[in-house]
């Protein structure tokens, strides 16, 4: 067996403490009001992300997730849509931020991150690429952390799969230049995060912000809060 030598880290429920239904509707209802004054209809919107996300997901490689999502959001509006790229920017850099009180924040996040660094491992953000590159900074710096403390990090720009897609975990390693038995995914979604395991990486469920949606068996899975995390990963 290999040392590990890095620690991936899932950030939403993770690192960042939320109650997605929460955020998303945070999320969701400020970028809908953004694009109204626009001649784009709320509901409309809505379901054009809802469709955009849903395209990011099932995303098989042959584009990036930016891609992917674009091409839905442009169907449902037509080409014009496209002029709307950099009215996302703008909303990503002044309005996005807004959505922050409708996440928590938890020290022990940042503290984990910097001992675990201290022990020598390599750090990777491994979130589910589905925002933009600058929504994703914004989500870093609520939770007390900065991209310095990452080697990288996955957003929809530079993405061509996403979680639980094994291909997305085995893009990770490639660009980390790494082999799965010399990481660890630590994640709060039981099937997202927990299935680098099929790969072969080790893995630590944080249970603080628990998803388990398809109630797989987690007894398995070495799990606990971000103290028991940094105990795991001494024992190592």
């Amino acid at each position: 067996m290999k040392k590990i030598k890095a620690v991936l880290f899932d950030l939403d429920g993770t690192l960042l403490p939320m109650d997605m239904d929460k955020f998303t509707a945070d999320y969701m209802k400020r970028l809908c009001a953004y694009l109204a004054p626009l001649g784009y209809e709320p509901s409309l919107v809505a379901e054009a992300m809802w469709h955009g996300i849903g395209a990011m997901v099932k995303n098989d490689g042959t584009s990036t997730n930016e891609d992917a999502f674009w091409q839905v959001f442009t169907k449902r509006f037509g080409e014009k849509a496209l002029k709307e790229k950099e009215t996302l920017v703008e909303f990503y850099r002044t309005e996005f931020p807004k959505v922050q009180p409708s996440c928590g924040y938890d020290p022990k996040a940042k503290e984990a991150v910097d001992t675990i660094k201290s022990l020598g491992y390599r750090t990777v953000l491994a979130t589910n690429p589905l925002f933009p590159a600058m929504a994703t900074e914004h989500r870093i710096h609520w939770a007390g952390l900065d991209t310095k403390d990452f080697e990288f990090f996955t957003a929809y720009e530079d993405s061509r799969f996403c979680k639980p897609n094994l291909e997305y975990y085995k893009d990770v390693l490639a660009r980390a230049e790494l082999s799965a038995d010399e990481c660890v995914m630590v994640g709060n979604d039981a099937t997202e995060d927990m299935i680098a395991e099929k790969l072969g990486m080790k893995v630590f469920l944080l249970t603080d912000n628990l998803l388990n949606k398809n109630g797989v068996d987690i007894s398995g899975y070495p799990q606990g809060s971000f103290d028991e995390l940094v105990e795991f990963i001494k024992g190592l």
